[in-house]
């Protein structure tokens, strides 16, 4: 197929690549917010930050991590597997050694990454002594 077949448009005018500390950030931000829901619903003229805070939310609902809802869409809550990925991520060494596993390999995605944050706290807890089995 001739690209010129299927022509493509880019409504935002922005580069979408998934930021991971943006991520991070996004989590741990809305886990610390006294509100159970989260409602981001940028337009085309929205600040490049709100509309990139956006991507990043539909990326963590793709995923599982949060939840969107309403007619629109633009409402997210947090899912069960978000906590948790909140829990493993929170502290930044761990972060940091999540960050370095998955550089280490190409083609991490989201959800290897919230399973390689899971394999250090689990690790963790079993250095600790606890039984995980």
């Amino acid at each position: 197929m001739e690209m010129g077949a299927c022509p493509y448009v880019y409504l935002w005018g922005m580069p979408m690549r998934r930021d991971d500390d943006l991520i991070r950030r996004l989590m741990l931000d809305f886990e610390a917010s006294q509100e159970f829901l989260l409602v981001c619903t940028p337009h085309n003229q929205s600040p490049h930050e709100e509309r990139l805070k956006y991507y990043h939310l539909k990326l963590l609902a793709d995923a599982g991590l949060l939840e969107e809802s309403g007619s629109r869409g633009g409402i997210f809550r947090m899912t069960n597997a978000g906590h948790d990925f909140c829990a493993a991520i929170r502290d930044d060494a761990a972060w940091a050694r999540t960050k370095a596993a998955a550089a280490s390999v190409s083609g991490v995605g989201l959800s290897l990454l919230r399973d390689i944050s899971m394999a250090f706290l689990r690790k963790k807890l079993s250095d600790l002594g606890v039984p995980l089995d």
